[in-house]
């Protein structure tokens, strides 16, 4: 079984307005996202609430998700990819963390990542571009102990260090993996890339 845990209980600071419930296509940022995985070979969709929890909640209304609440969100990331993981079932043997606010996530994205991570040795997959590491992150629950426990200070970062050698990076075409919404010129990008329906939105490579 493959969940996916997506963090979406920050306060959106640097947006100046909740981003999540911003217009993207025909729904918004959150409900793309989750759209997408829910057309992946993702088996459970774990979202991670908090601040403004009521509309984050309304907006996914419908959708076959999980909702968990981060009774501490304001501690950052982390904290709510942790919340995440301590809901997931036993039976959940890889975990796909993706970012609520990168709207260039796509189901075929998903799937070759997927696709990629029952091939090879390593259980830690992480797209790259040009040499840069993006998202989504797709591990093995192996590590579940771990992320709750440590790595306080780097978050998920802090296991990929660790892990080094554990870790397989699947070249990406584009550097769509890159990008996510934090300030009002990167929503106004993927409105436009969207808009134009750019290469922005390729998959990766799956050699």
């Amino acid at each position: 079984m493959i969940c996916a845990v997506v963090p979406a209980a920050g306060r959106s600071r640097r947006m100046g307005t909740q981003k999540l419930l911003l217009p993207y296509g025909d729904s918004t940022l959150i409900g793309h996202v989750v759209d997408e995985l829910l057309r992946s070979v993702v088996d459970q969709v774990y979202v991670v609430v908090g601040h403004q929890r009521q509309r984050i909640v309304a907006e996914l209304s419908g959708r076959a998700v999980s909702v968990v609440t981060n009774p501490d969100h304001g501690r950052g990331m982390l904290s709510s990819v942790r919340c995440g993981i301590e809901a997931l079932p036993p039976q959940c043997e890889a975990i796909v963390v993706a970012l609520a606010d990168q709207p260039a996530i796509t189901a075929e994205l998903v799937d070759a990542m997927a696709e990629s991570f029952a091939t090879v040795n390593q259980r830690i997959l992480v797209p790259v571009y040009r040499g840069r590491r993006g998202h989504p992150l797709l591990l093995s629950a192996d590590y579940r102990g771990e992320i709750l426990t440590r790595h306080d200070d780097l978050g998920l970062r802090g296991l990929l260090s660790a892990h080094g050698d554990d870790v397989f990076e699947l070249p990406a075409s584009t550097a769509a993996i890159l990008s996510d919404v934090d300030y009002p010129e990167d929503y106004r990008r993927e409105r436009a890339a969207l808009e134009r329906n750019t290469p922005a939105r390729e998959t990766p490579s799956s050699e």
